[in-house]
């Protein structure tokens, strides 16, 4: 296990440094913040200062080496437009995101995996012939429109809930959250929801499909031999094996609900990391753009890492040995 993770570990280097670069050069090769960033009213001089300033004014190979240089000690840049570290002003919006995808992705599994099993125990009753039909409305209706549709019935028509914002935050081991206050609950319901419909939607089918794959394993054939009843075969044998490729999904896409909350926390203005990319993107803001994008690759590396080690404690066949590596 150690050797597999230190492996792995090396990996990540390799692939970060890759991607570090293709990041730079894609984001970097585009547009001018200059544009953006001065008055059109200034004269050459000042222009010429504020290029200098930023770094601009060096060759893009050149640009590279001192980010890469600054990299190693943990600095990836200042943003041109706040002329703070670029980490910094993503850090300030992570734990709002955190908490955004945490309650996105405890939503799909508190509806998902349930829901799953219904269908895939009774497929062709009329409970799991509903549940298939729901699900694909998760899988067609575009995220920005179900938002808007939520805005207008919960907070516009009914007036239940907050149409925008994140509400009062407690802080929790130094943490700004939302979720411990019920104004906080009440701001986060809906852009949750909208963020887990499309995952609600993927594990029902998941869970769906497993289940009734298991249901014709022959252990499950000697567990109803042996005469254990069918709640311990569902939940215990049933459920333990259908858990591998879900919790691969459920992972996988909590990387994937992180990088691209843009929409939602757009539509809600929740302060996340997703609004300050947009707003980043706006103004050229090259070194947040960076900042975000390897910060995203990291958290993508390290939940794969995180996946394969849940694999082994699921599934005892599974070894992460150093000739798997």
């Amino acid at each position: 296990m150690l050797v597999f993770i230190i492996r792995r570990l090396m990996q990540s280097v390799v692939v970060l440094l890759i991607m570090s670069l293709l990041v730079f050069a894609g984001v970097y090769a585009i547009g001018n913040p200059i544009d953006v960033l001065i008055s059109p009213e200034a004269d050459q001089i000042e222009r010429a200062r504020t290029i200098a300033a930023f770094g601009l004014d060096k060759p893009l190979y050149e640009q590279y080496f001192v980010f890469l240089k600054h990299a190693l000690s943990g600095d990836l840049g200042r943003s041109f437009a706040f002329s703070t570290p670029a980490l910094q002003l993503i850090f300030e919006r992570m734990p709002a995101t955190m908490e955004l995808a945490v309650f996105a992705i405890l939503i799909a599994i508190v509806l998902g995996i349930p829901l799953g099993l219904l269908a895939g125990l009774r497929p062709n009753g009329i409970l799991g012939k509903s549940i298939m039909s729901i699900s694909i409305l998760g899988f067609s209706l575009p995220s920005f429109w179900v938002g808007l549709m939520l805005i207008m019935v919960f907070a516009v028509q009914l007036g239940w809930l907050p149409s925008s914002g994140r509400g009062e935050t407690t802080l929790l081991f130094g943490i700004p959250v939302s979720f411990l206050s019920l104004d906080g609950l009440k701001h986060i319901l809906m852009p949750a929801f909208n963020l887990a419909l499309f995952n609600v939607a993927l594990v029902i089918r998941l869970t769906r499909s497993g289940a009734q794959e298991a249901l014709l394993q022959d252990y499950v054939k000697f567990a109803r031999a042996k005469g254990l009843s069918n709640s311990r075969i569902i939940g215990v044998h049933v459920l333990k094996n259908i858990l591998i490729p879900i919790v691969t999904v459920i992972a996988l896409q909590f990387g994937s609900i992180i990088a691209f909350a843009i929409v939602t926390e757009s539509v809600f203005a929740w302060p996340g990391m997703g609004k300050l990319i947009i707003d980043s993107i706006r103004v050229l803001d090259r070194p947040v753009i960076v900042a975000y994008l390897l910060l995203i690759v990291t958290l993508f590396i390290l939940i794969n890492l995180v996946v394969d080690v849940i694999y082994s404690l699921l599934d005892p066949r599974v070894r992460l040995s150093e000739a798997k590596g």
